[in-house]
Parts: structure tokens; C-alpha cells; sequence
């Protein structure tokens, strides 16, 4: 399955461009498929409020309980959970469908799940930091941090500036496409083995002169904050955002961690789109690395995007220029510098980023008045009324 890691890897932008259709004709997408009700069929599914919460989150029960129920019964999703947060910082929790397709248990709430192409949001928050203590220029080539290195047909590193790796306008092509799903499975990339995948291969645009989503930019950023603080990612990641903020269940799963720590849902895969669901919950997440490793839950997610936006991670000018996008598609979606808007049907946008990795899909972000949404699915959708329907439960839950 080749464009599999494409699209497990892959933002909220996979939609975009062609570049979804491609990798479903492939055959290489998680397909939800048909699924028979009697397997899906949850029990009841519910809401409950957090203590602070009690009448009077910012959204209905009902409307967002409602969006996930219709992912699980009329999408096929095996389960949907959801962490909603008000103005005021108070939080609800959903869940619908079960957790384990073999045995039926309960979708643990706000359990953990691989959060793919989020992971992209916090590598680029790293970066930002370390350009506002002088240590990175946005404008400096790839090559004053990594001389020599990026050299390919159509490639060189002297003219990608750090700016077109988080925005994702290099030009680079995405090692992602190239990689077989069951091979990724069960084994260990070097962040190294990545880059080489992709340098096969010719540039897809010259840099600067178009957007084109590609895993491969945020390996070489955080190859770039490897060499800049001579630490691994992981830790720069864990020390500057993760502990800072109090995200007490997201982590970067060590080398060889192929398991998920907290109670969470299981993930399936369906590979081809016409075969079996397998369960795909134990994975290596090292083809994602700086682009999609990281595990978290969604009420997590919302605590990290909410202290983001406010200005909680970042100084003033780095925030200004993550928030400075360029057009990513023709829905209305927008690419900062690791950053996404998307507009709402309420009026205004939302801030955030997505991801997939196989086995699960994450949606959701923040206003500008401090809402927040997230929800996850375990499987990645490719019917695009599927993919439509996982964007309009997080709209759901911010418009109310």
C-alpha cells in the first residue's frame, strides 16, 4: 500500500489538491468500506459533564453527541470521542461506538490516540521558540543548518528557507507516498532514512512558488532543531511544550514503543479498501517522527492549541508569523507556519491542524475567543461524505 503513510501521515489538508483522490485510487487508503450496524452498533452512547461543567458548556449536549453517533452509525467509524472546552475553560467529553471491535468495550473517555500530523504543530512551535532566542532564522537556507545535505534532482538545500519547510512551500517531495504500510508497521526509521527516501525523488515545484503538503519538511525541521540544540527532538519537545503547558497524556513514544500507554480505543486499518478491518493500535509511529509520532487525547489537544493561541508558548512576533498563511486548497482552508485555519458556518475561524496515522484521525482547534474542539475517529476515513462529516462535528461543537 503505497500512498498509505501518505495519508496516515498526512494534516487536515489531505483533501486538498488531488491529493486524497490519488491515494484512494491507489487502494492504499484505510477505508471504512461496508460495515454491517451489528458489528458497529454501540451501546447507548453518552456525555458526561466535567464537574465545573454541569449546565453550562458552551455547546449542547445533544448536537455534539448527535455528530458522533452519525459517525459511528452512519460512517462506519468503530468510535468517535470528543473534548469540547468553553470560553471559560470548561470542558465536556463525548464518546460513541465501542473500543474494541473483538470484545465491545466502552471507548475509554478522552482515551488516548495517535494524533499524526498534529505532531506537526508542536515540531513547528519548537522551531518558532528557538528563532525567538536567535538560534534559528526563519529566512536562513536549510543548508546554514544543514550544509550539504539536502541535494536532489530539482533540490538543493541552499535555496529552502526554514519559512517554506513549516509552510510547506519547498517544493519538497513527501518520502510518505513511498512507503509500504505493513513494511512501516514493525519497523524503525531513522529520521535519516526518511530524508533518503524522499531526495530519490525529483522536487515536486521549484521553492516558493506553490504549496504542496510534505512530511518531509518537518523531518528536516526537526533535524534542524536537533543540530541547532544538539538535544533530540523528543526532549526539546517534552521540555518546552509538553511539561510547560501540564499536557499530562501526550508523549512521543520512545524508539521501538509500539504500544499506546493510557486506556485508549483500538485503531483499524483496512488495506485493501475491499479487505477485512485489521486492528492497527500497535504500530511504530517512526515513519511519522517530527511529522506525526506524537499520542495524546483530545481535551490535550485543546489545552495546547487554546495556551498557543493565547500566546502562552510563543513571544508575540513568533505567533504573528505562525498565524501568517498562504491558501492550502480551495476550501477555505488556510497553511501558517505549522498552523491551520478553517472558517466556520457561525462566522470567523478556527485554529488548529489534524492528522491521520492508520488507525485513527484527528480533528479540531481553537477560536480566537479561546473555544475549543477536538474529535478523534478510529479509522481514517476515505469516503470524502465521511471526511465531510469528521469537519462538521468539530464545527458543530464550536458554533454551538
Amino acid at each position: 500500500m503505497r500512498a498509505r503513510i501518505r495519508q496516515g501521515l498526512r494534516s487536515s489538508t489531505r483533501q486538498q489538491g488531488g491529493r486524497r483522490r490519488r491515494a484512494a485510487s491507489a487502494a492504499a487508503a484505510v477505508a471504512i468500506g461496508v460495515m454491517t450496524l451489528g458489528a458497529l452498533a454501540p451501546p447507548a452512547a453518552s456525555a458526561s459533564d466535567s464537574a465545573a461543567a454541569s449546565a453550562a458548556a458552551a455547546v449542547r449536549p445533544d448536537a455534539v453527541q448527535q455528530a458522533l453517533n452519525a459517525l459511528v452509525r452512519d460512517d462506519g467509524m468503530p468510535a468517535a470521542l470528543a473534548s469540547v472546552q468553553d470560553r471559560n475553560g470548561r470542558t465536556r467529553t463525548y464518546t460513541a461506538g465501542v473500543g474494541d471491535l473483538t470484545t465491545g468495550s466502552k471507548v475509554p473517555r478522552d482515551g488516548q490516540v495517535r494524533i499524526g500530523s498534529n505532531t506537526k504543530a508542536f515540531t513547528a512551535v519548537v522551531v518558532l521558540q528557538l528563532a525567538g532566542e536567535g538560534k534559528i532564522g526563519l529566512d536562513a537556507s536549510v543548508d546554514t543548518y544543514l550544509p550539504g545535505l539536502v541535494r536532489g534532482e530539482g533540490i538543493d538545500g541552499r535555496r529552502i528557507t526554514v519559512r517554506q519547510l513549516l509552510q510547506h512551500t519547498s517544493g519538497l517531495p513527501d518520502y510518505g507516498i513511498h512507503l509500504d504500510d505493513d513494511e512501516i508497521r514493525n519497523r524503525y526509521f531513522e529520521p535519516r532514512e526518511l530524508l533518503d527516501i524522499a531526495l530519490r525523488y525529483k522536487a515536486d515545484a521549484a521553492p516558493g512558488t506553490t504549496w504542496g503538503y510534505s512530511n518531509t519538511n518537518y523531518v528536516l525541521a526537526g533535524l534542524i532543531v536537533q543540530k541547532v540544540t544538539g538535544r533530540p527532538l523528543a526532549e526539546e519537545m517534552d521540555r518546552r511544550i509538553i511539561k510547560r503547558i501540564g499536557l499530562r497524556h501526550t508523549y512521543f513514544p520512545a524508539p521501538g514503543e509500539m504500544t499506546i500507554r493510557e486506556p485508549h480505543p483500538q485503531g483499524y486499518h483496512r488495506n485493501p479498501v475491499d479487505g477485512p478491518l485489521r486492528d492497527f493500535t500497535e504500530s511504530d509511529p517512526s515513519a511519522g517522527w517530527a511529522a506525526g509520532q506524537l499520542i495524546s487525547t483530545n481535551s490535550d489537544l485543546n489545552r495546547f492549541f487554546t495556551a498557543l493561541l493565547a500566546g502562552h508558548l510563543l513571544p508575540a512576533d513568533q505567533l504573528a508569523e505562525m498565524r501568517t498563511t498562504v491558501p492550502a486548497g480551495t476550501s477555505g482552508l488556510r497553511y501558517g507556519l505549522g498552523l491551520t485555519s478553517r472558517p466556520l458556518s457561525c462566522g470567523g475561524v478556527y485554529w488548529g491542524h489534524g492528522g491521520d496515522i492508520a488507525g485513527y484521525e484527528t480533528r479540531g482547534g481553537v477560536t480566537d475567543d479561546g473555544r475549543a474542539a477536538n474529535v478523534a475517529v478510529t479509522t481514517i476515513p476515505t469516503d470524502e461524505a465521511a471526511t465531510q462529516h469528521v469537519k462538521d462535528a468539530v464545527d458543530r461543537a464550536l458554533c454551538g
